[in-house]
């Protein structure tokens, strides 16, 4: 019987949990990255990653469907035993919880700079623990439920970004391939790491109720993060000249000043207020995975305490290293680096490895 049953999610919490998980602050800056790497045509970019992912994520769930009932640290533990399994956890753990940590930090960052400048980094870190961890402590089920919520809320929010077509020249995009492949395969380590994300099917597969859909569910979370990327960024580009968009830090905010309605002037720091409520998603599914990981080495089943002692290890954190835009600059980098082998070498090794591993254990069977 499969002991996450009580806490199953369906496909449509499941698409939302895994689309959350793609989609942080990097959305806000993603245009102005394409445009420095790949000039005009860094939109092709999106497609390519797009396929990238999907197929990383189809490897994934190769591997997953054999063990239905085993999320990553229960897989560890079967393939390589107890005390190997727990050492070769500990590396993704810490990459989570990293992660989990760094959309924290940018987003308070933002917060920060556009409405609360002379506030501690520590204190607005405080205000995204109390929410995060009241969602994270009960389960899976419950952040499924939640990130399905949020979606639906904030379907609105991209239609805002139709308002600054009638001031924008298409021509910007043309002609498409003008400077050839070069500079769009120069681009594409970064555009890559912008759907990272999916690598939590790592932990939310054994929960889904009507697993074979998991296919289904993965590539359409990959497609909606692929059409809202590619949305934004031809927005951008058709908006700014290509030189203009390379100079702005986040072009998606920028773009938000120019609209302006009677009733409100500054759509751009409404539009960052409440977006944040959808960065939340991220870093709590990044933040579940780490504390779900950390309960399976304590062999403890509520993770309630790990969850709180998560979060005060965050606020302490940036209490004692007040982050900068640099730092977390380079954090990101610096992750970016890691989780190009969490979401790619990864799953390959582990479909390579578990292979071998039945096929030896069928033959010693027999």
């Amino acid at each position: 019987m499969n002991k996450y049953a009580m806490n199953d999610i369906t496909l449509m919490q499941y698409i939302f949990l895994i689309q959350g998980a793609q989609v942080g602050t990097g959305i806000l800056s993603l245009p102005r990255v394409l445009a420095e790497k790949s000039g005009t045509d860094g939109w092709v970019n999106l497609l390519i990653a797009w396929g990238i992912n999907c197929l990383a994520g189809w490897v994934i769930l190769l591997t997953l469907r054999k063990y239905p009932d085993f999320a990553l640290p229960d897989l560890f533990n079967y393939l390589f035993g107890k005390w190997l399994g727990k050492l070769l956890l500990l590396p993704l753990i810490a990459y989570f919880a990293f992660f989990g940590w760094i959309i924290m930090i940018n987003s308070m960052l933002f917060i920060k700079a556009w409405f609360l400048p002379k506030t501690p980094g520590y204190l607005i870190l405080l205000l995204f623990a109390i929410p995060g961890y009241l969602v994270v402590r009960h389960g899976l089920r419950i952040q499924a439920r939640y990130a399905e919520f949020i979606f639906y809320l904030m379907m609105w929010v991209p239609l805002i970004f139709l308002a600054t077509l009638e001031h924008g020249h298409w021509v910007h995009l043309l002609p498409v391939l003008k400077e050839g492949w070069e500079p769009i395969l120069f681009g594409l380590p970064k555009t890559v790491f912008a759907f990272a994300g999916h690598e939590v099917l790592l932990f939310v597969y054994p929960f889904l109720k009507k697993k074979q859909y998991a296919v289904h569910g993965m590539l359409i979370a990959n497609t909606i993060t692929m059409f809202l990327y590619l949305y934004v960024t031809i927005i951008c580009f058709v908006f700014y000249s290509p030189d203009e968009i390379t100079s702005l830090n986040q072009p998606v905010l920028s773009l938000l000043k120019s609209i302006e309605f009677r009733f409100v002037e500054r759509v751009d720091m409404i539009f960052l207020a409440i977006y944040l409520i959808v960065v939340s998603r991220a870093w709590n599914a990044y933040i579940y995975c780490t504390v779900f990981s950390t309960c399976f080495l304590f062999k403890k089943q509520d993770h309630s305490s790990h969850t709180f002692v998560y979060f005060v290890l965050a606020i302490v954190c940036v209490y004692l290293v007040k982050p900068t835009w640099i730092q977390a600059e380079h954090w990101t980098t610096l992750l970016g680096n890691a989780g190009m082998g969490i979401m790619y070498a990864l799953p390959v090794l582990l479909l390579v490895y578990t292979s071998g591993f039945e096929k030896y254990r069928r033959w010693k069977a027999g």
